[in-house]
């Protein structure tokens, strides 16, 4: 079983010097192994226009669907729909229903809507709106990219609106094996298991607590029964060595 591929794309100089902190990446993960997409990458790239084009052209042929944040707003160093547009050979212009949708939300308010905040109209040509019924500026989807605003709040509305509409797969079955015993002493058991069960992946997570310590195992993939059968060869791996192992059923896309 195949599931579509997804990277993320975080565009910003106020997120790589730490002023502001990113909570997009992990919110989207989440959504996106819901939906049975699966998360390839995600990166974090500073506001120059050479960067995000050629990194908007290496995302968009690697993966099924990229997901942008940030630099979409009124400011003179919003420039991601520039950029965008560059790299899929787009003209940008002031796209008439993403204008009608500003104006609508300016009207009767002590806001203006200056030339500056009319530049969130302006979209690349050919590209779908993506709604914001937060702020009314739009997101929009050019190719498989889809581009969202940076502030949190608005990112996640417009992904809901949005959610429906995207190709999905099988969600990802994750089992936990408990293990009161270190990582490094099962190592091998669980390379074998993987090994031995296509689709498989196992990552381990050693934890710590007062006169105890183990591994916690987590055994994810698209097969149920498969990742089942894995989750359980590992338990008796971990058990031949003489520790205790316990499996945590969460579900699929848990």
């Amino acid at each position: 079983m195949t599931n579509p591929t997804a990277a993320i794309l975080v565009i910003g100089d106020e997120i790589l010097s730490g002023r502001t902190k990113d909570k997009n990446i992990g919110w989207l993960a989440e959504q996106l192994n819901a939906q049975g997409i699966q998360l390839r990458e995600a990166r974090v790239i500073p506001d120059v226009r050479e960067t995000i084009i050629e990194t908007v052209k290496l995302l968009s042929a690697a993966h099924d669907l990229v997901f942008t944040s940030g630099g979409i707003g009124p400011t003179h160093d919003d420039i991601t729909t520039e950029c965008i547009a560059t790299a899929f050979g787009k003209k940008v212009i002031r796209h008439p229903e993403a204008e009608a949708r500003l104006i609508a939300h300016y009207k009767d308010t002590d806001i203006e809507f200056n030339e500056a905040r009319q530049k969130m109209a302006d979209i690349p040509e050919d590209a779908t709106l993506i709604d914001n019924p937060l702020s009314a500026a739009p997101g929009y989807i050019l190719g498989n990219v889809h581009v969202f605003a940076g502030v949190p709040s608005i990112l996640q509305a417009m992904f809901e609106g949005l959610r429906d509409s995207l190709p999905g797969g099988v969600a990802m079955t994750r089992l936990t094996v408990q293990c009161a015993i270190g990582e490094g002493t099962i190592a091998s058991v669980m390379e074998s298991v993987q090994a031995a069960h296509d689709g498989v992946s196992i990552g381990s997570y050693p934890w710590f607590k007062p006169g105890q310590f183990g591994t916690a195992a987590v055994v994810s993939g698209l097969d149920p029964d498969v990742t089942h059968a894995a989750a359980a060869a590992l338990a008796r791996g971990v058990r031949d060595l003489g520790a205790t192992a316990e499996i945590q059923p969460l579900g699929e896309g848990g």
